[in-house]
Parts: C-alpha cells; sequence; structure tokens
C-alpha cells in the first residue's frame, strides 16, 4: 500500500535525520502536537526515499524537510507553515505568513538550513525514537 495513503489522516513529515537542528524540530512539532496528527521518517531512511521518490526527489534530497499532507508534498518555508497550522496553541497563528510569496519566504529558510550544520551541528547517525514515541515513527 501507499504510505501516503495509509496515512491520509496524518501529516507525514521526513526530516534529515542527522541535522541538530531538525532533531530539535520534530521534538518540538512532538510537544505541540496534541491530537496526535503527525508522524515522522529520516530522509535518509528507506521509508524517506519511498516518499522522496513519490515527491519526485532524488535519493540524496536533503536540503530542506519535506512534509506530505493530504496526498500532496511541501518543502522549505511551505512545509515549515503548513506544520504550524496544526500545532497547538499560538504556533497556529504562523499559517497566515503563507501570504507572503514563497520566493521572499525561502530566502530566510535557505539562510538557515544553509547554514544548519555549521551552527547547529551534526550528529553521526539518525536519532533512535525512544519506545513511547516509536509509534510516531514510520
Amino acid at each position: 500500500m501507499d504510505l501516503t495513503e495509509e496515512y491520509s489522516n496524518k501529516g507525514i513529515v521526513l526530516f534529515d535525520g542527522v541535522c541538530n537542528l531538525c532533531d530539535s524540530s520534530v521534538q518540538f512539532i512532538i510537544k505541540h502536537d496534541k491530537k496526535d496528527f503527525f508522524r515522522f521518517a529520516a530522509l535518509q531512511s528507506e521509508t524517506g526515499k519511498v516518499l522522496l521518490n513519490k515527491a519526485g526527489l532524488p535519493d540524496s534530497y536533503l536540503q530542506t524537510f519535506v512534509y506530505f499532507e493530504k496526498g500532496k508534498f511541501y518543502t522549505q518555508s511551505t512545509a515549515a507553515l503548513k506544520i504550524s497550522k496544526h500545532l497547538n496553541g499560538a504556533w497556529k497563528g504562523f499559517y497566515f505568513l503563507l501570504i507572503i510569496p514563497a520566493p521572499i519566504r525561502n530566502i530566510f529558510y535557505r539562510m538557515v538550513a544553509n547554514n544548519r550544520y555549521k551552527v547547529f551541528g551534526k550528529k553521526d547517525e539518525c536519532m533512535i525514537p525512544t519506545p513511547e514515541l516509536k509509534q510516531k515513527f514510520i
């Protein structure tokens, strides 16, 4: 079965599994996901590669995280803002920033993404979820 169909009622976040900023972002999303909406996979995982191919992106794609929702995929700032819509609290408010054209939003997104290893560091291998979080990872 197609993973995007299997998880059609969930949002799927593909993230760089060795990036400290990305790991922190996943932890942030989990903390603010009170409705258990999101599922996660590392871009480097087999699941990540399958979903990257479904999105028409190469297996080696690590420039941004990729977000799947309702059969569509999003990258860069659009992905982040689409995710914010489902978070609890004031984080939902960031969704309105979609009114800013993506090329302008993505300038800032790429500045952070291109320097994430230098600023936040990187791990030798992908994070292993704790037993209580394991069901959130595909």
